[in-house]
């Protein structure tokens, strides 16, 4: 499974969103291209602590931590997945914009690196540093497939 600390796959990442432009639109889902690149924001903003979600219940996140192991595995995220609320994205959004915060945060959280001592996620517990890089990856790769680069 590819991972956001390794330099090649930054790089390959780094180019595919550079392929996103305004007439990209998805193959599957309701998010514009612009709302895409904001809603890929989200978890990255989590693991450096920028953004908090709000902690489900005892039971919802027992279930969650069942299924964590799909964040990083090497198996392809279907369509459709629940997100969390807050990764929620409704509203119009500038995509240069969005795509430059995107790729600031996903260099912030390169430079950061595998050393980097990672919180707990609220919702699936603790990740390694090897999982946090492999979750991110795979997060992009799914909304980069989404509008098909």
């Amino acid at each position: 499974m590819k991972s956001l600390f390794d330099p090649v796959s930054l790089i390959e990442i780094k180019n595919r969103l550079n392929l996103i432009d305004q007439t990209s639109s998805p193959k599957w889902g309701k998010m514009n291209a612009g709302q895409m690149l904001a809603h890929c924001q989200g978890p990255l903003r989590l693991a450096l602590s920028e953004l908090t979600l709000k902690r489900p219940n005892v039971v919802v996140r027992s279930v969650a931590r069942i299924f964590r192991y799909k964040l990083y595995d090497d198996k392809k995220w279907g369509h459709g997945i629940p997100t969390a609320k807050e990764f929620l994205v409704k509203n119009e959004r500038n995509l240069d914009k969005e795509k430059n915060a995107l790729e600031n945060l996903i260099e912030d959280f390169h430079k950061k690196g595998a050393e980097h001592e990672w919180p707990i996620h609220p919702i699936f517990g603790k990740f390694t540093s090897e999982q946090w890089g492999k979750m991110q990856y795979k997060h992009l790769d799914h909304h980069l497939r989404q509008f098909g680069v």
